[in-house]
This record gives C-alpha cells, sequence and structure tokens, in this order.
C-alpha cells in the first residue's frame, strides 16, 4: 500500500476508495500475453497497480512492471480504459476499491535485477486460449480480450512509430 492510500485509508477505514489504476499488456515476439498470479487471491491478471499522486500515468505502467516482475517494457499503446462493477475488489483486511484502469500495450526490452515486490506468485506467457484456462477477475476478462485484439490488428505490423503517452 503505498504512503498517499495508507494516508487516505487512516482517515476513511475500510469505505470504499476510488483508485486510477494502470495495467499493462506486456506481449512477446510471438504474441504470447504476460500474465501474473497474485499472491493475495491466487488469480492471475495484467501486471498494475495504482498511479500515484502527481505521477504520470505511463511512467506508473513502466514503474508497476518493473516492481512486479522485473521487466524493463517499452510501450506501444493505449489499448482501452476499464472500470464499472467488475472493477471492485475487496480485500481480506476489510478495504474496499473500486478503480479506472488504463491498459497499455507493452513489449519487454530488458531485465530489471531486484526489483520484484513479493505481490506476485508466478508469471507465465500465455496465447489467447491459454489465458481463457486461467482463473482472472472479470475485468481482467474483458481487459485480455481487447489487448489480443489490439495484438492482432497493431502487434504484429512490423516497425511502428514510437508511442507518445503524452
Amino acid at each position: 500500500m503505498s504512503p498517499y492510500v495508507a494516508g487516505m485509508r487512516a482517515r476513511i477505514g475500510d469505505d470504499l476508495l476510488l483508485l486510477p489504476t494502470i495495467a499493462v499488456a506486456v506481449f512477446d515476439a510471438d504474441g504470447r500475453l504476460l500474465m501474473a498470479e497474485h499472491v493475495e487471491g491466487g488469480r492471475w491478471s495484467v501486471i498494475g497497480g495504482g498511479v500515484e499522486p502527481d505521477e504520470d500515468p505511463a511512467d506508473a505502467a513502466r514503474r508497476e512492471v518493473a516492481e512486479e516482475v522485473g521487466l524493463a517494457v517499452e510501450l506501444r499503446g493505449v489499448i482501452g480504459v476499464y472500470g464499472g462493477p467488475d472493477c471492485r475488489n475487496h480485500y481480506a483486511n476489510g478495504h474496499e476499491v473500486a478503480f479506472v484502469a488504463a491498459l497499455y500495450a507493452a513489449s519487454p526490452v530488458g531485465q530489471v535485477p531486484g526489483t520484484t515486490d513479493g505481490e506476485i506468485s508466478a508469471t507465465g506467457w500465455f496465447d489467447e486460449p491459454g489465458v481463457a484456462a486461467l482463473d482472472t477477475p472479470d475485468w481482467t476478462r474483458r481487459a485480455v480480450r481487447d489487448a489480443f485484439g489490439w495484438w492482432r490488428t497493431r502487434g504484429t505490423a512490423g516497425e511502428q512509430p514510437p508511442f507518445d503517452p503524452a
């Protein structure tokens, strides 16, 4: 939990907190999607997390992938933005959050040694049927469907201009 969220929790307790977040669909050269199994809950999802106050969402996307799985990534585009009833979490400690997530497409460009934060218990590269067989939250199913659609139309198109998140 970030210091900002901890401060908000100190004020509001377990009540619903709306959070801006990012998610990152990291694709390898073969069009497989990186999925991560979370320690809490044991469900699989794309990499993601909260955007800190004054943090650019694109910077948050790169930071979260580095922190959670130790990868450096190149952002390639925005796939979509997700929110609504599927984007609510009730944590074991009683906290309730709702989030709005911007989903970025990305490619790995290297390792970031020693940065994993312990939130992830396993990772794997999966094709679309492989992801469908995983236990995922509802919003992740929507995001993954859109991510593979993005990959089919843009990911295999060869050289692309650099993505400018601004």
